[in-house]
């Protein structure tokens, strides 16, 4: 597969590598996803729910970027049936080794969206799939949700959160988080990948898929992030399938 043909960015893939160790430090450059777990996990439940799945028990969910398996985790306790994916060796290796300490079951694999959509044993076969703060750092976002809709069972659902290309975002997330207060990485994010909701609404429906909410995620005064009508920042989408 030439460079092209992938939704890899390679230069994202080494970031992450460099700082794999590091992903289930509190303290450290994953620290915001730390605290942004807990709402997705709750937008995660708000997308089953409308499905009138009581929650997330027994489902088959395939998480695609699970890093260090921040979501994944969460998701297997609530009774997930879950696998991960990641083309990161380094966050897949700090995935599994924080699994076994907790005695979680996840099957955690080391490659991309398109490997796992290729291949027919897994086509077809997932009731949620989600992606999680990992859209804005593919190379190629079409085939990415190309690949979302052909791994989603046919009653499945899909779930996604990003962040918008605004100036409030392009100020919080790139200048003010990477830069002036450095709570992450330098280079951890590209503004031109960033996409508003009407685009990524437009991209899915390219896809096959259909986006039956979009949810903004706003900061709380004690450090995390609450559902809100306002997506300037930060924001989530879910739907099914067209029918």
């Amino acid at each position: 597969m030439t460079e092209t043909e992938t939704t890899i960015d390679r230069e994202d893939i080494s970031r992450f590598d460099a700082v794999a160790e590091r992903w289930w430090d509190m303290n450290g450059p994953m620290r915001p996803l730390h605290l942004f777990t807990p709402v997705r996990i709750d937008y995660l439940l708000k997308a089953a729910r409308a499905r009138n799945h009581a929650g997330l028990k027994g489902l088959k969910v395939l998480d695609i970027g699970c890093g260090g398996g921040l979501l994944a985790e969460p998701v297997a306790r609530l009774g997930g049936n879950v696998t991960a994916i990641d083309a990161s060796s380094g966050a897949i290796d700090a995935a599994k080794r924080h699994a076994e300490l907790n005695n979680l079951e996840i099957t955690y694999l080391n490659c991309a969206s398109e490997d796992l959509a290729s291949d027919k044993a897994y086509q077809g076969q997932f009731d949620l799939v989600y992606s999680s703060e990992v859209i804005e750092h593919v190379s190629d976002r079409r085939r990415f949700l190309a690949d979302i809709e052909a791994l989603m069972a046919d009653e499945g659902r899909f779930m996604l959160t990003t962040i918008n290309q605004s100036l409030p975002a392009l100020f919080t997330v790139k200048l003010a988080a990477e830069y002036l207060l450095r709570v992450i990485p330098k280079g951890t994010h590209q503004y031109d990948k960033f996409i508003t909701p009407e685009v990524l609404r437009s991209e899915c429906a390219e896809a096959g898929l259909i986006t039956e909410d979009v949810t903004g995620f706003t900061p709380t005064l004690s450090g995390g992030f609450r559902m809100s009508s306002v997506t300037a920042v930060n924001y989530g989408i879910f739907g099914g399938r067209w029918r």
